[in-house]
């Protein structure tokens, strides 16, 4: 009791010091509180953020080689087909979808309305395999991969682009190159990526109409999988990099990246 007296005495000698150093303890107390709130707030922003990007997404692909010191691209090899795709579909068990992938940049065509866009190719888990959303419209089905079907989902920069007016794209035809394509879904707005690239200036189409119709080609330029979590990411990767080293020569097997 005798030093809460001492004390309460000794503060009311020094009114002015007592309450800067009141006021500097509260100040430090509220900036403490206001940081971790902000921590906080920062934290699930990011996560709602990472949770809306492709966490669980594996992608395949030819690894480069060199031939006479020259480094040869994923591209310039024939080395990933369908067969990759079927036997990791069968075979893995951390695999929860998976989709072939061929790729072209061209002029996409409205009336007279043009842009210079790219194409993508994937079967009917694609968009989910890329965490896609269909704002309006219908995905890609199996049977328009089986029958190279002439339809395509595009996204909100090319309806921009190529329907300036704000027409409603769905059920027109657009084309790309000479090849024309159904607009049978819009894709609802990604915005940018991390790394600034418009996630909707792209057009995504039967996997096969691109390789037969646009580019004319029989090989994959990508494979595209979805782990079962993120946690089974590195696992799946690894299981899948093996499953089609086991259906390939010892030659061919070098030539592949995961």
């Amino acid at each position: 009791m005798k030093f809460f007296n001492l004390a309460y005495k000794a503060l009311l000698r020094n009114k002015g010091r007592s309450l800067l150093t009141m006021l500097g303890i509260i100040i430090g107390i509220a900036s403490v509180i206001a940081t971790v709130s902000i921590g906080e707030s920062s934290s699930q922003s990011i996560n709602s953020q990472i949770s809306s990007t492709d966490t669980n997404m594996i992608m395949v692909m030819r690894a480069s080689q060199r031939q006479g010191g020259v480094n040869i691209g994923s591209g310039s090899v024939q080395s990933l087909t369908i067969k990759d795709v079927e036997a990791v579909k069968q075979k893995s068990q951390y695999i929860a979808k998976i989709s072939p992938m061929v790729n072209a940049s061209g002029q996409l065509v409205n009336g007279a309305n043009n842009w210079l866009g790219s194409i993508q190719g994937g079967n009917e888990d694609f968009i989910d395999i890329r965490k896609y959303t269909i704002a309006s419209g219908s995905n890609i089905t199996e049977h328009d991969v089986r029958t190279s079907a002439k339809v395509c989902l595009v996204g909100k920069t090319v309806v921009d682009n190529l329907f300036p007016n704000g027409e409603d794209p769905l059920g027109k035809s657009i084309r790309f190159g000479k090849i024309p394509l159904k607009i049978i879904g819009v894709r609802e707005s990604k915005e940018q990526n991390s790394m600034g690239q418009d996630q909707d200036d792209i057009v995504i189409a039967p996997y096969t109409t691109v390789q037969k119709r646009i580019l004319a080609i029989t090989y994959l330029h990508m494979i595209m999988a979805s782990a079962t979590s993120e946690e089974t990411v590195s696992v799946g990767a690894a299981e899948v990099e093996a499953i089609i080293r086991r259906i390939r020569s010892p030659r061919r097997s070098g030539e592949l990246r995961v």
